[in-house]
């Protein structure tokens, strides 16, 4: 299926009947990183919606980084919501799809039912998380630089690319990022929201979440802190659930499948 917002359309799945759910993936992926969630949110009567963010996969690539500030995004997933006839869904999201989510939560607390962040915390959270989280994020600042990014992560086969992420899917996701041309889209990301000048600037005040949120957060996540995740608790009014998975990586819904279902089904079934 596809929804036109404002001009960029953005191609999803809808699968399965009951309460919709909507997960939101990051950066390189598209909704291929769900296929192990939505089978199992599927046959515990949920209605799983499944998109790929706007500059990847099927979905528009719209020139000019400001195409991909968070804002807009989010109007993505709202435009989706609203062609489907859903006034409240939960909303599951990880990595920029988590910065989404978050966004969503605090800015339209009416059409959240429950939050899920994987593997990002809050957006204030984050960028008070230290000297440690800034260590990690180093890659958001080689992002910034046109072109030299893109060389730097596809040359030789990708190998720094794959050297850095360790993403399990690594070759399924350079073949999507070659075939659909979604890598400076995806790049645009980083230089939307996190251009060094926001090291500088005053961090932007949103309203707590008010739906009962979860956080979860992998030991073997190289780009990103526990505290990062942890902190997050300081800006949601709802309840509030901190999940540790020892062992994975930044794709934790790849390296563990099963654990992730089982944290997904229990949270938003209650």
């Amino acid at each position: 299926m596809r929804v036109d917002n404002a001009g960029v359309e953005i191609d999803f799945d809808r699968t399965g009947d009951g309460f919709p759910v909507i997960l939101l993936h990051g950066f390189p992926d598209t909704r291929r990183l769900w296929r192990h969630q939505v089978p199992a949110l599927v046959e515990n009567g949920f209605s799983v919606i499944t998109p790929d963010l706007r500059g990847y996969g099927r979905s528009d690539k719209p020139e000019g980084v400001e195409s991909y500030s968070i804002p807009l995004l989010a109007t993505d997933v709202m435009a989706i919501l609203d062609h489907l006839g859903i006034e409240r869904a939960n909303v599951v999201g990880h990595d920029w799809g988590a910065a989404v989510a978050w966004t969503i939560g605090s800015l339209l607390p009416d059409r959240t039912e429950r939050l899920v962040a994987l593997s990002v915390g809050h957006p204030s959270s984050f960028f008070r998380a230290g000297y440690a989280q800034l260590e990690k994020s180093w890659y958001m600042l080689l992002f910034q630089f046109v072109g030299t990014a893109e060389r730097w992560l596809s040359q030789d086969g990708w190998a720094k690319f794959r050297e850095w992420a360790h993403h399990p899917d690594a070759q399924q996701v350079v073949s999507d990022m070659e075939r659909s041309g979604s890598l400076t889209p995806a790049l645009n990301y980083y230089r939307a929201n996190v251009p060094p000048d926001a090291l500088l600037q005053p961090q932007i005040e949103i309203p707590d979440i008010e739906a009962p949120t979860m956080g979860v957060w992998s030991s073997g996540d190289v780009a990103l802190t526990e505290v990062q995740m942890t902190g997050s608790s300081a800006y949601v009014k709802g309840p509030w659930r901190y999940e540790r998975i020892d062992g994975p990586g930044h794709w934790l819904q790849l390296e563990a499948p099963e654990e992730i279902n089982g944290l997904l089904i229990d949270f938003l079934a209650g």
